[in-house]
């Protein structure tokens, strides 16, 4: 079996589980990005991809923390709080720790494949607002990516040369990714007009009316029912522009950076 196909399947289980655990104990989710947009153009996975984001309003975050603390089943939970000190994500992580994953990071961290799980923090109650709180986590959160991401073939010889420089910043990693948390938590979601997921690819395109995120709606992901936004075009149109369109056969390929990757060992076991 292709290596692609069997992650996929690895991860709708993965998703299946998140899915009942969040139903069981009253948490909202929703699907994002290019899982929200492989959902709706799919039915599942877009085609070239393998992986799935999910954010959570920031009272749901904490209380997935709380309630996976000393979870020690197949499936953890590693937040940006984690004492390892290999861990300099900005959200939080679902692992499956029947398998291995090394990905290219200063670090070369080495943990199981997994699911993003991002933040949906308030922004203000109006786009200004939000703008402006916004670029004031970007600032440190560039800075924290830049200190940590590895060097990669096929990025610009000028974007390696940056992150060369930014490594050698004499600034201590936990200290950067502590602010950056404690930079997004300063508003609640459930307060606010505007808000969104301020660590996300996407930049302040991810910060939006909270009324496009809605109520958790369900749809069909590879024959799962999960939780996505609720105005999905209005969301999907806001991140991608015509994301009825697919790109270029040039631009349909997987971003991610893995160093190693087995399916059929535990990474606390190699």
């Amino acid at each position: 079996m292709e290596k692609t196909q069997e992650i996929k399947e690895r991860l709708i289980d993965m998703l299946s589980w998140f899915h009942d655990l969040c139903e069981d104990n009253n948490l909202r989710y929703y699907i994002v990005g290019g899982t929200m947009l492989g959902a709706v153009r799919h039915q599942g996975f877009i085609p070239w991809d393998d992986d799935i984001d999910v954010a959570m309003p920031d009272a749901d975050y904490k209380k997935l923390s709380e309630l996976l603390a000393k979870e020690k089943g197949r499936y953890i939970l590693e937040t940006p709080e984690t004492e390892a000190k290999d861990f300099f994500y900005s959200f939080s992580k679902i692992y499956d720790t029947n398998t291995t994953l090394v990905e290219n990071t200063k670090y070369k961290t080495k943990r199981g494949i997994y699911i993003d799980v991002f933040p949906l923090v308030g922004m203000g109650n109006t786009q200004e607002e939000s703008l402006k709180n916004f670029k004031n986590i970007e600032k440190v959160n560039n800075l924290l990516i830049s200190k940590v991401t590895g060097i990669r073939k096929g990025r610009s010889f000028l974007k390696n040369v940056i992150v060369t420089i930014f490594r050698a910043i004499p600034l201590n990693e936990k200290k950067l990714l502590n602010k950056v948390v404690r930079s997004y938590f300063t508003k609640s979601w459930d307060e606010c007009s505007w808000g969104g997921n301020p660590v996300g690819a996407w930049r302040f395109k991810e910060i939006m009316p909270k009324d496009i995120m809605g109520l958790p709606t369900l749809y069909n992901f590879e024959g799962l029912k999960v939780y996505g936004a609720e105005k999905y075009d209005q969301y999907l149109t806001q991140l991608y522009g015509n994301w009825r369109e697919l790109p270029p056969e040039s631009k349909r390929v997987s971003h991610h950076d893995y160093l190693y990757c087995n399916l059929h060992k535990g990474y606390g076991d190699e």
